[in-house]
């Protein structure tokens, strides 16, 4: 019996503490009853942990019956019903009898001197091998079920009748003998085997669930720094954005102020130079006045009176005029229509952010879906037109007004675009836009650089062959499909990507360096250009401009009509879209920055950054804002 009990625990199933049925191994190389198992997995889901070892499986593997585990199971119930030491009610050792006598050992109650191998629950007493023998051999002591050795046997006697506890109640929470069964009768007591194991079936379904509820807790703190990181992110882009705009608005607000000082020091140095003229003639007037009192003076001490005659008669024939000063004075006019305009600059200015302030909370953020974008809502307040009254100040009438800042569009996780349309406005004058053009062609790249934006790639667009690295401003073409999610704005014919955002007014400017530049192109579009097709490619539509490197051709592209270009050796492209005097130009940016192509465009759309890679390892890079 001694040499069988370790086998038996070999082959007893660890989550039914029974000997195998139908017994089944896993992929890390365990055991168990094929029914245990499938009970477990089944409650648990996935992933699938071996409830011995706790390897995790994402799906659940195809488990096979162990023929050779299963014979051996056999083997050993037979050996054990015909092994002579073993008693009829015999079994495997579970936890509870595995646990009972965890350290020391427990002595013999007949001799006192050697240690117990058995307990018979009818004797209450423990047996060494030697005073257990009667209870083995003996017809007598049949009926006396044996146990392991049981440490405290007086804890098993109920206080009240003095007789072993064979029930637990599990309304009370206790064990109870056979004679407190009658006042439980209304319970529903069970043997200890039964009870044990009904209860160890529970804990190990309450500790699979506990399992699951841990996965489940860790998937929700990961989803949660998931949204954290999304909210910081959009927050930051958000507060980027913003500070765009205010600079363009600072920007304006500075221009507008150089252009009324310039008015009003021009109309004083107008003044100034009408009153130097007046000093000059007046300083020579006076000179001369001054020359006559001399002479008169002078004449007037000459004692020859012949002498004194002839002077005193030329001296009597120069007339002099009184001094006269013209009246000169500042155009008030026009100063007081700078003035006023600026006045109503301000007041305007005020009335919108007095109306900002008073929105609600709930009508100035649109909150996205988990993860997603939340867009900043600022609706334009509807103000009547106004006009600077008076005609000499038509110029000052061209200080710029401020409505509500025009903020940029981003993409939701949804994959839904809000097309934005760029609001109608009078159309600048074909003189005054050629003029601006040529302003903006003369400039030096510090000069261009003044008007930088961060350009950041859209994920949701790129072609399934685009892959996209540092923080979504390095594009390139890999060898594979990146097996991108599906979405409406996403690219299927070219290998193209859009920037995040688009752009509906002012002057924005961008370069791009080209670090395999045989097959690319750069440009823009509108966000309504189709996403599928041949016509969905840079400058094959009407409704985007490009430059397009080809093997060592250079051409820009625009409504499928090709315009080729002298070849560069540099490999940075700046590009400045004026979205309101309608241009949008292309540099080669080296040392200096030379003209590759521009186009002169009335644009009906907001415009994205757009770029196209044609072969595998092209890559273009979004230049740092700094």
């Amino acid at each position: 019996m001694a040499e069988l009990c370790p086998l038996a625990e070999e082959l007893s199933c660890s989550i039914c503490l029974e000997p195998f049925k139908g017994p089944v191994t896993t992929p890390c190389g365990h055991n168990f009853c094929g029914s245990c198992l499938d009970q477990t997995w089944a409650v648990q889901g996935p992933p699938y942990l071996c409830p011995q070892c706790r390897t995790g499986f994402q799906t659940r593997p195809q488990l096979h019956k162990n023929t050779v585990l299963c014979a051996v199971v056999e083997q050993f119930l037979q050996a054990e019903q015909v092994h002579p030491e073993l008693p009829d009610d015999w079994t495997p050792p579970t936890r509870a009898a595995a646990s009972s006598n965890p350290a020391g050992q427990v002595s013999c109650d007949h001799c006192l001197q050697a240690t117990a191998v058995k307990t018979c629950l009818v004797c209450t007493a423990s047996f060494c091998q030697e005073h257990l023998r009667p209870h083995l051999d003996s017809p007598a002591f049949r009926d006396h079920p044996l146990q392991p050795p049981i440490r405290d046997l007086m804890r098993r006697k109920c206080p009240q009748h003095n007789r072993l506890r064979d029930y637990f109640c599990p309304e009370h929470g206790e064990c109870i003998c056979h004679i407190c069964v009658v006042e439980h009768k209304t319970c529903s007591p069970a043997s200890l085997s039964q009870a044990s194991t009904d209860l160890e079936v529970g804990l190990r379904h309450k500790l699979t669930v506990t399992y699951s509820q841990i996965n489940g807790a860790s998937r929700a703190l990961e989803d949660v720094r998931a949204r954290q990181q999304d909210v910081r992110e959009v927050a930051h882009r958000k507060m980027d954005q913003l500070r765009q705009e205010y600079m363009e608005m600072k920007a304006l607000i500075d221009a507008s102020e150089a252009s009324s000082t310039r008015k009003i020091k021009e109309e004083e140095k107008r003044v100034n130079s009408k009153f130097d003229n007046i000093y000059q003639i007046l300083l020579k007037k006076k000179s001369e006045i001054q020359t006559l009192k001399e002479e008169i003076e002078l004449a007037l001490t000459k004692g020859d009176e012949y002498e004194f005659l002839e002077k005193a008669a030329k001296l009597q024939g120069i007339t002099t005029k009184p001094v006269y000063v013209p009246k000169v004075e500042l155009n008030h006019e026009l100063i007081k229509g700078v003035c006023q305009g600026t006045s109503e600059l301000k007041n305007e200015l005020k009335q919108y952010l007095k109306q900002f302030q008073d929105k609600k909370p709930e009508e100035l953020i649109m909150p996205g879906g988990p993860g997603g974008h939340d867009l900043l809502h600022m609706p334009k307040p509807v103000r009547p037109v106004k006009k600077a009254p008076t005609p000499n100040i038509a110029s000052a009438s061209k200080l710029p007004t401020f409505g509500a800042p025009e903020h940029l569009v981003d993409l939701k996780q949804t994959g839904q675009e809000a097309e934005a349309k760029v609001p109608t406005r009078p159309s600048t004058p074909v003189s005054l836009k050629t003029k601006v053009l040529e302003t903006f062609l003369a400039k030096s790249r510090p000069e261009l650089l003044e008007y930088t934006v961060k350009v950041v790639l859209d994920y949701n667009t790129a072609h399934n062959k685009v892959t996209l690295s540092e923080n979504y401003t390095v594009a390139s073409v890999a060898e594979t499909s990146q097996n991108y999610r599906p979405h409406p704005q996403r690219f299927t014919y070219c290998s193209q990507v859009l920037g995040l955002h688009c752009y509906k007014k002012g002057i924005h400017y961008w370069e791009v360096e080209l670090q395999k530049n045989n097959f690319c192109g750069v440009g823009v579009c509108y966000g309504s250009m189709d996403r599928q097709g041949p016509e969905s490619r840079l400058g094959r539509n009407s409704a985007s401009w490009c430059v397009e490197w080809f093997n060592t051709k250079i051409s820009a592209w625009h409504n499928d009509v090709q315009k080729t270009l002298p070849c560069t050796k540099a490999s940075r492209v700046g590009v400045l879209l004026n979205c309101d005097h309608g241009f949008v130009i292309f540099f080669a940016v080296a040392d200096r920055v030379h003209l590759l192509y521009k186009y002169k465009v009335d644009f009906a759309e907001a415009l994205y950054p757009a770029f196209w890679l044609f072969t595998t390892g092209a890559t273009l890079s979004i230049c740092s804002s700094k």
